[in-house]
């Protein structure tokens, strides 16, 4: 181990060792920029857990989210364990220290009608009328807002998305089009596989895009959703491409692909109430992360009670 730069020597291991994205790593990296300013120069050992929780309500009393404190505890307190295993430490300073508490927050979700409404609409076009790619970028981003919306797929998933099977180093986020099964099979987080449905309206939309997205192919024919310039979709992109489908569908929300993700739950689940296939589709590892659906499905009912019961009218 380099004693003058450990976290160096920790992040190396997460990239080879554990094979982390470099999404994580860049996440990872930042989270240790700031344990070394924390530091100021002292011997990484040396911090204490009184040096944490100033941290922490410094943090907190700047603005800094609950949960971006978490995530940094978390960072900090894997690469003490890690630390621990290779110099005597005389304990790890942050294993005690816990992050504010959350304010419980609800994922936003569509109604029915607004789901409805974007998904009718025609997506806006790119650049000026009659630009070559246009009509593919229009039945492209109309097959993006119906798989968000019919399989409930992450952002991440969906670009990672491929017409076939393609060989992937497993901490890669990937995933393929089975079209005849009517079927994604997905590789989400924790690496966590699972096969997904598509519904008829997506697969009519896929159908249409497949039958231009040829015109687009440039460098590599793998991935199912391609940009003008030929290559993969990024992430921010897509964001882009779905904030101003809603827009133009009159929407006033702030919609992105996770929104759509959310409302994929909430309105499978109002329909259904099989909270355990919701998680299942999701693919969360605990169901403890789907039964906040259970909370919006009960907003539903809530309101519908209001507006029907006869002792929850508003007298005039």
């Amino acid at each position: 181990m380099n004693p003058t730069d450990p976290i160096a020597d920790y992040l190396a291991s997460l990239e080879h060792e554990r094979r982390l994205s470099a999404h994580t790593l860049r996440g990872y990296t930042h989270e240790l920029d700031e344990l070394k300013k924390l530091a100021n120069g002292r011997p990484l050992a040396q911090v204490s857990a009184a040096d944490v929780r100033g941290a922490v309500a410094r943090a907190h009393a700047g603005g800094l989210s609950a949960r971006s404190i978490a995530h940094r505890l978390s960072a900090w307190r894997a690469f003490y364990r890690w630390l621990a295993g290779r110099i005597e430490l005389e304990a790890n300073p942050v294993a005690a220290v816990r992050a504010p508490k959350r304010a419980k927050t609800l994922p936003k979700a569509l109604s029915v009608d607004d789901a409805q409404r974007l998904m009718e609409a025609p997506p806006p076009v790119s650049g000026a009328a009659g630009v070559a790619g246009d009509g593919a970028e229009s039945l492209r981003d109309r097959a993006m807002l119906e798989l968000f919306y019919s399989s409930g797929l992450r952002l991440a998933e969906l670009v990672g998305l491929d017409v076939r099977y393609v060989r992937r180093d497993a901490y890669e986020s990937a995933g393929w089009l089975k079209r005849d099964a009517a079927e994604v099979e997905v590789h989400g987080k924790g690496n966590r596989h699972r096969m997904v449905p598509v519904g008829r309206k997506a697969l009519d939309a896929l159908d249409a895009w497949l039958a231009v997205r040829d015109t687009l192919v440039k460098h590599d024919d793998a991935p199912l959703f391609l940009s003008v310039r030929g290559n993969r979709m990024a992430p921010g992109v897509v964001r882009e491409r779905v904030k101003r489908a809603a827009i133009a569908a009159g929407i006033p929300a702030n919609v992105h692909p996770h929104v759509l993700r959310h409302s994929f739950a909430t309105h499978l689940l109002q329909s259904s109430g099989d909270l355990r296939a919701v998680q299942e589709l999701l693919g969360h590892a605990s169901i403890a992360a789907t039964q906040v659906y259970t909370s919006l499905d009960f907003q539903h009912l809530a309101k519908v009670y209001d507006t029907a019961h006869p002792r929850a009218k508003k007298r005039d």
